[in-house]
């Protein structure tokens, strides 16, 4: 009865053994490369921007030059009557323009010249889509700058500042800034378009292009 309750006794656990396993040799060991995640390369895109035509000389034909530099003659001409002072007081001035008194002499032959080059540089150009932009847009910036010309004589006609005192002064002034203005507008407008660049004038360029 004795050997029977020691054998119905638990035997206790016996102590847990921490068995240590040696590393394996690199030659069992299985390398895993970790490639990154391919990424897809977006396509680049190319932003190019459309020049204007005329910016550029090799992009201009000699018949779009010729006729934008023609053009500018028109408000070129019709200002030359804002340097009568300046020609008054610097005589030696005069003979810069001579050479385009041939020319000047031919325009003015002709009966209502400013008139009719004006319409048929607006009406035969600049509404005429069979020309360049480029074309177009010199021929308005000419047309707008003849059409500021007819300001100055009106101011003059309006108040009358006779031929003496402060307003006389200012008068000649004014028409000498007026004459000098247009000089270097036809001056800048004739050789950009000579060159096949476009001229942009100071207060009539934003307009020019408003009207296109």
């Amino acid at each position: 009865m004795a050997s029977l309750c020691l054998s119905l006794r638990p035997t206790p656990p016996k102590p847990f053994k921490t068995v240590f396993t040696p590393p394996l040799p690199s030659i069992f060991r299985s390398t895993v490369q970790i490639s990154p995640p391919h990424h897809k390369c977006r396509p680049t895109t190319n932003i190019t921007r459309m020049s204007y035509k005329g910016s550029s000389g090799s992009a201009t034909p000699a018949t779009d030059r010729l006729i934008s530099a023609v053009a500018y003659t028109l408000p070129f001409f019709n200002s030359l009557q804002y340097g009568r002072y300046l020609f008054m007081q610097y005589p030696n001035l005069g003979l810069v323009f001579d050479p385009l008194l041939p020319l000047l002499g031919l325009y003015r032959s002709v009966p209502y010249a400013s008139f009719v080059a004006f319409f048929a540089l607006y009406l035969g150009v600049v509404r005429n889509p069979a020309f360049s932009r480029y074309v177009r847009f010199n021929s308005m910036q000419a047309v707008t700058l003849d059409v500021l010309l007819v300001v100055p004589l009106l101011l003059t006609r309006i108040f009358n500042p006779g031929r003496a005192g402060i307003g006389f002064r200012l008068m000649v002034w004014g028409h000498n800034a007026v004459f000098v203005f247009s000089c270097f507008c036809f001056v800048y407008g004739l050789v950009s378009s000579l060159l096949g660049k476009t001229p942009y004038l100071p207060f009539v360029a934003d307009a020019a292009g408003r009207q296109l």
